[in-house]
């Protein structure tokens, strides 16, 4: 099987116009692989901002956008890794995820990161089985 990138309605548009050159999802050998997905507005493709909370929220939708896109969803999630400008998010971060991932969730990594090249405090990743 190759590899295959799958365009995601408004996403994959806003992330080019970001510049940034990358795929925000490819599949292969069976897996879906999400990148660092920022807090996206589905419908304008604008960043989300707002406490930690907010921004937490658009990237999980953001997410499972993805997901769909390639054909899977967040049931199928087997690793999570989740980037914040601030380790002092963690607990805040904790408290929406759990909403989105409330049974049997995912193995998962909490990066904090000392610098930021973008305007938003957040980005999820993931791995599906697609």
């Amino acid at each position: 099987m190759k590899k295959q990138t799958i365009e995601v309605p408004v996403l994959s548009a806003a992330v080019r116009a970001l510049g940034v050159p990358l795929s925000l999802v490819t599949k292969g050998a069976g897996l879906v692989f999400v990148s660092d997905t920022p807090p996206l507005d589905l419908s304008t493709g604008k960043l989300v901002k707002g406490d930690i909370e907010v921004p937490t929220e658009a990237s999980l939708k953001a997410l499972r956008h993805c997901l769909e896109a390639a054909g899977t969803s967040l049931e199928n999630v087997v690793m999570v890794r989740i980037y914040a400008a601030n380790a002092g998010f963690y607990n805040a971060i904790n408290r929406v995820y759990a909403r989105h991932f409330s049974e049997n969730p995912p193995s998962r990594t909490f990066v904090p990161v000392a610098s930021w090249p973008m305007e938003f405090d957040i980005e999820i990743e993931c791995v599906a089985v697609g």
